[in-house]
């Protein structure tokens, strides 16, 4: 089995016509909500990673020099959900997370490849719908 890099990156992408957050609902936990994220891959920058997520996740393509994808400069260490543990090799139970944010000009229709649902909701409403604590301080640090 191949286990998943503990080093990951989160991408909240906001609308900057309306303001709102685009939160994504996981297949395998379908009360968990989340902006993009993604581990690493072997000899892959977070900013590489960022940018392969988007695309693998909402179909979004975003050029490597693209403005409107900032990297916060800001990581993380957080405890890794017990019940997605096994994702991880043996003993490994926290992971480094890299910020980024994601601006674009409106908010569009994604085409969901790893989640059941979207929503595009106020930062205060997506704080409120994550259960991820790093996801909602990321939105309150950098959107509120």
């Amino acid at each position: 089995m191949k286990y998943k890099n503990n080093q990951s990156v989160l991408v909240v992408i906001y609308a900057e016509n309306t303001r709102r957050v685009l939160m994504l609902q996981r297949q395998d936990d379908p009360d968990f909500w989340q902006s993009v994220t993604g581990s690493l891959e072997t000899d892959e920058t977070p900013t590489e990673t960022a940018i392969r997520e988007l695309w693998e996740e909402v179909r979004l393509k975003i050029e490597a020099k693209s403005t409107a994808l900032f990297d916060c400069d800001e990581s993380i260490e957080f405890e890794i959900f017990p019940h997605f543990r096994y994702k991880y090799a043996p003993n490994v139970t926290h992971c480094r997370e890299h910020w980024f944010l994601l601006a674009v000009e409106q908010e569009f229709t994604p085409e969901l490849t790893e989640h059941l649902a979207f929503q595009w909701v106020l930062p205060t409403r997506a704080i409120q719908m994550t259960k991820s604590p790093n996801n909602a301080e990321a939105i309150r640090k950098y959107l509120l």
